[in-house]
């Protein structure tokens, strides 16, 4: 979960977001090159504009300052291009969840065992424990299985929501009138924290979303106590 002095990425919860934040390391890497070569370029010509004054109409300089950028290019896209279809593969899904947003708060339902249906509203803050935290604990948490993969069916009631859980490298629109998909993976159990991220009104701020991942075999207590419920 990010906290006031995270100045990084949150630490990886699932094989997406590593891959999100190595593609993160290496695109940071060629923007630091970059800044510092052109940075030292123009240093240079502002306190001695005599010394690079053959650049001018230079046809060396002007073949390579072109190919170089489209080098550059090729080398942050082919690593984006790859992620993108990573991102949006679906691997054969152990559990599907649909969610549907609301103004303001997020409805689940496990169509794989029955008919398994609740909603999760942000805890209050005269509800709160002493263990809660302030706008991101909700009343009903999203459980899954970790090492499993989830498929999250996402739609929305009213307006326009975003589903999100930066830890887990998971974020999708929730669009009235359509059903979009997406998949991942918790490689270990926690809690891991979201919220909304689309404006989607007065209680934009008040709708948190929080998956709880456990073992597979408390998973399947967690659902058939739900089921007798």
């Amino acid at each position: 979960m990010a906290t006031w002095k995270t100045l990084l990425l949150q630490d990886s919860s699932s094989p997406l977001m590593e891959q999100l934040s190595f593609f993160h390391d290496h695109t940071l890497l060629v923007l630091t090159i970059i800044t510092i070569l052109v940075g030292q370029l123009m240093t240079s010509l502002f306190y001695n504009k005599f010394i690079h004054r053959y650049l001018l109409e230079g046809q060396l300089i002007e073949l390579i300052w072109t190919i170089l950028p489209a080098i550059t290019l090729i080398f942050i896209a082919l690593p984006s291009l790859r992620l993108i279809y990573i991102l949006d593969e679906t691997n054969n899904p152990l559990l599907t969840i649909k969610t549907i947003g609301h103004q303001w708060y997020w409805s689940y339902e496990y169509s794989d065992f029955k008919t398994l249906e609740f909603d999760s509203y942000m805890t209050p803050s005269n509800e709160m424990n002493t263990w809660n935290f302030r706008l991101l604990d909700v009343d009903n948490r999203i459980v899954i299985p970790f090492k499993t993969q989830i498929r999250m069916l996402v739609s929305a009631a009213d307006v326009i929501h975003s589903w999100t859980i930066p830890s887990l490298g998971v974020k999708i629109d929730a669009t009235p009138g359509r059903l979009n998909q997406t998949s991942f993976l918790a490689n270990r159990s926690g809690l891991f924290y979201g919220q909304c991220s689309e404006i989607c009104g007065a209680n934009h701020s008040f709708m948190p979303i929080v998956i709880e991942s456990i073992s597979s075999s408390y998973f399947i207590k967690w659902i058939s106590k739900m089921i007798e419920i």
